[in-house]
Formats: C-alpha cells, sequence, structure tokens
C-alpha cells in the first residue's frame, strides 16, 4: 500500500489524506528522483506517451493538430521548409485560424537559418501574422554574431556560432518532443525520434513558457517580413553591448526555469493527486541546455548520469551529429562501467552527403571524429565494453538522437533521453537545446521505448578497422585541417 494510506489506518483518520505522486515511486525509479536537482518535473501516465515510429506519421500528426487545437499551437524548431508539405502545414494553421479566431499561434525559429534564402521560412510565416493577429513569429538570433563576424560571415557560414535548436511542437495541452524540423526531408526519408505526450497541460504549459521566454529577447516578425525588437526588450542581440545582452537572456531564462523548477521539486512531491490519478507511472523531467547563456543544466545532468551507471547496465545511445565532448568522452570511457552500444549515421545517411563544397565534406568530418573516438577505445582498452554502430538504410539519412537505460539483468528501458541534444560541442556550448528525461514502470511503455531502439538499430552495422579503409569513409586532407582547428563548430 502506499505510505500515506498506511499512515491512515495506523491513525484511524476518518478518511486517508490524499496520494502524491512520489509515493507511486518503486525502488527503481525513485533512484532517478535526482534529475529535480536539474528541473522540474512532472507525473503522467504511461499510456499517454505516444512514440511515433515514422517520419509520415509525424507529419500526419503535425497536420491532424494544426487543423483541429482550438486554444493554443506553439512551435519550437531551427526552421520551416518551402516545399509543398511545409505549406499544407501552414495552410491549415491559417483555416484553422480563421475558424477559431481566439487560436493563439507561436513560432520560434532561429534568425539565421530562418533567413536562409530568397524564399524562407519568414517569408512562408509572414501569411500567418496577415491571417491573424493572434500569430506571433519570432527568430532567436545567437549574440555570438554580432561586429565584424555579422558583416563578414555569409548566409550558412553565420549558423556556425549558435543556433535556436529546440524542437518542440504544441497543440492545446499536448505536445511533441523530437529532434526533428519542419521540412520536407523530416516528413518523409529523414529518420529521427517523436514523442506525443498527450493531455499534459503542466508540461506542455512549461514548454509554452519556456518558448515565450526566448521569444521575449528574440526578434519579432511582421506580416511583411520586418523584424523588430519584443515590445518588452530592449537589448539588440546582434548590436551594442554583448555582455549586458547574454547577462539579461540569462536572467530571464533563469527566474522563469527556477520558478519552474520550485514549484515542481521533487517529481510532484508537494503535489496531491487523486484517486483516479493512482495509475501515473511515468515521470518527467525537461532539462535545458543553453551554452551561450552559461545555463548547463542538461550537460550537468548527462555528465552525472555517465558517470554513475553500474556494471551490468547497458546504454543505447544514438546521435546524428557525432561528436562526443572530452567530458562525455571521459565519462563514458573512464568512469562509466555500463555496456554502451553507440548509434550514428553512416556518410550516406548523413543529410549533407553530396552538398556542394564545403558543406560536402561535412560527413567525412563526422566519420574522422568516429574514428578518433574508435581509436580512444581501442587504446584504453574498452572495445569490448563499448561498441560503434553506424545507421544505413537505402534513400534515407538519420537524424535520430537520444539514449535508452537498460537496468542491470532488464531487457526493456527503464530510462530515455529525447529531445534535440545530439551530446557533441554545439548542443552544449553554442544552441539553445531541450532534452527529455523519461523515467517509467509502464511496462507497455518500456516495451515500445525497446522497440523503437530495436527498429533503429536494425538498419545499423558495426564499426571496425576496415570500415575507415572503405571509400565513402575515405577523409580528404583538407577535412583533418578543418577539424583540427574547427572542431568545435560541429
Amino acid at each position: 500500500m502506499l505510505k500515506n494510506f498506511e499512515k491512515y489506518f495506523a491513525t484511524g483518520l476518518r478518511q486517508p489524506p490524499k496520494a502524491r505522486s512520489t509515493d507511486l515511486l518503486d525502488g527503481r525509479t525513485r533512484s532517478w528522483l535526482w534529475l529535480s536537482e536539474y528541473g522540474p518535473s512532472y507525473a503522467v501516465r504511461g499510456s499517454q506517451v505516444v512514440v511515433i515510429e515514422t517520419p509520415a506519421e509525424f507529419y500526419k500528426i503535425l497536420l491532424e493538430r494544426s487543423r483541429t487545437a482550438t486554444k493554443r499551437v506553439t512551435f519550437a524548431s531551427l526552421y520551416l521548409g518551402t516545399g509543398i508539405l511545409e505549406e499544407k502545414l501552414i495552410s491549415a494553421l491559417k483555416d484553422n485560424m480563421t475558424k477559431r479566431p481566439g487560436l493563439e499561434v507561436k513560432v520560434l525559429l532561429d534568425y539565421a537559418r530562418g533567413s536562409r534564402g530568397k524564399h524562407n521560412s519568414r517569408t512562408m510565416l509572414s501569411t500567418l501574422i496577415q491571417t491573424s493577429h493572434s500569430s506571433k513569429i519570432f527568430l532567436y538570433h545567437t549574440p555570438s554574431l554580432r561586429g565584424v563576424r555579422k558583416k563578414l560571415l555569409p548566409q550558412k557560414w553565420d549558423e556556425l556560432l549558435g543556433l535556436q535548436h529546440m524542437k518542440i511542437y504544441i497543440f492545446d495541452d499536448s505536445l511533441i518532443i523530437t529532434g526533428a524540423n519542419l521540412s520536407n526531408d523530416y516528413f518523409t526519408n529523414r529518420q529521427d525520434r517523436y514523442f506525443l505526450i498527450e493531455n499534459s497541460s503542466d508540461l506542455a504549459d512549461f514548454y509554452d513558457g519556456l518558448i515565450s521566454k526566448v521569444s521575449t529577447f528574440s526578434f519579432q516578425m511582421d506580416g511583411q517580413n520586418r523584424v523588430e525588437l519584443h515590445s518588452n526588450w530592449t537589448l539588440d542581440p546582434s548590436n551594442g553591448d554583448g555582455k549586458e545582452f547574454i547577462q539579461a537572456a540569462r536572467k530571464t531564462i533563469l527566474d522563469y526555469y527556477d520558478s519552474c523548477r520550485s514549484m515542481r521539486k521533487g517529481t510532484g512531491e508537494e503535489e496531491e493527486i487523486d484517486e483516479a490519478s493512482l495509475e501515473i507511472n511515468t515521470w518527467l523531467f525537461p532539462l535545458i541546455q543553453m551554452g551561450s547563456f552559461r545555463i548547463n543544466y542538461d550537460d550537468s545532468a548527462t555528465s552525472r548520469l555517465f558517470s554513475a551507471m553500474a556494471s551490468g547496465s547497458i546504454v543505447k545511445l544514438a546521435t546524428g551529429y557525432f561528436n562526443l565532448t572530452p567530458n562525455y568522452s571521459r565519462r563514458i570511457i573512464a568512469e562509466s562501467l555500463a555496456t554502451f552500444d553507440i548509434l550514428m549515421a553512416h556518410p550516406q545517411a548523413n543529410g549533407f552527403m553530396g552538398a556542394r563544397f564545403p558543406a560536402g565534406g561535412i560527413p567525412a568530418a563526422y566519420t574522422l571524429l568516429a574514428k578518433k573516438f574508435f581509436e580512444e577505445l581501442k587504446a584504453s582498452g574498452q572495445g569490448h565494453r563499448i561498441k560503434m554502430f553506424e545507421y544505413l538504410k537505402s534513400s534515407w539519412t538519420f537524424h535520430a538522437k537520444g539514449l535508452w537505460f537498460y537496468p542491470p539483468g532488464e531487457n526493456t528501458p527503464l530510462v530515455t533521453l529525447i529531445g534535440s541534444p545530439n551530446f557533441g560541442y554545439r548542443s552544449v556550448y553554442r544552441d539553445l537545446e531541450t532534452q527529455l528525461y523519461l523515467v517509467t514502470k509502464d511496462p507497455n511503455l518500456r516495451l515500445s521505448l525497446h522497440n523503437e531502439q530495436h527498429r533503429l538499430y536494425s538498419h545499423s552495422q558495426p564499426l571496425e578497422d576496415k570500415i575507415f579503409l572503405a571509400n565513402d569513409h575515405l577523409v580528404p586532407l583538407w577535412v583533418h585541417i578543418v577539424i583540427r582547428f574547427f572542431k568545435n563548430y560541429f
């Protein structure tokens, strides 16, 4: 029985006190309460979490929810594409806003990526503002792109310095958290991960509030594709005193995040739940990483996680762009006792394969970084415990990221991490990221998580010495030089 009910029977009270969500934790899940030191926490039923399998299903849900949302639609993404599927998505939102004048639509994208080319995310979204004044478009501009850098760096190159990289799509009180952007490839043949979390108003409110806070210090766009500072903000991210902007933006995020942490501390320990909520069996910890503002909750939690994994446990770790930080590499190789299977994109499955120079060298750059880590494993004698795999599926690219944790002796994951970070330099130091830590004792959800990782790894092959001799794994000299000096930008 729950401990609160045991107290009731012991004291002879007329009515039992209401249970709290922490009473529903068992020994395995309770050991993960340390995550509440790094972020707010939300308790749900496992049946509220839907693991989406394919890009087509992801797009279908986006389209349906954009047509049927009644209260709010809030998107945070790197960019919006300009193809037919993207146009249908915008049309669905416009039709819904016409039908429901009270529907609030808010979109946060990256300024540099969203402004690339003549026909871009901004030209696509301007019609939303023309349809309804209740729609707002914001463009995050990294404070690292200013002065001489902003004047000299051309489009595409200016994206190296930092981006808005969170991928959250909110419809009323439900949301999708993913690593996928809003463009054709991510709707068709670029494999990512996607969780739909249904009817969790508290979590949806948290992410809606977080996006609103980032929007406060971002540029706001009007229906004529002009940008200006938010009405509640006076510091230009691209001009003026960069340190002052960073300090003010940092305070804006930390004030909000700390207030959410205080309200939700201890996995809802202060939150009473009713009898209908006794089916709670899953706990969600949304953590953020904003290295530009010295906000490192996700990095700190991930570092602790890597170091604490015990012998006998299994970790499946995926990243679309393999470039582990030295901190993560050290913890995985020298401190963790778990078995690791690391999944990354084969050069043919890298989204930059076939691009024009110099972007066409990016797959080779990640191959070189993987090779360096592979050699480090051999030198440390940890190659038996840490294996590397490459995803390769005909006509598909790979963009999935996250982690699945299997406790010793168990054949389904207890914990998964899903979101936008790639566990690399960019994620930790340059971009705005969010990652959801999910801890569950729900057997059906755990099986879904297991099946998810199995589908991804079923299209992979182990990385071995001989593979680096294949033509598609050869690294040009100029890529070696670039990585030597610019590794931190990948």
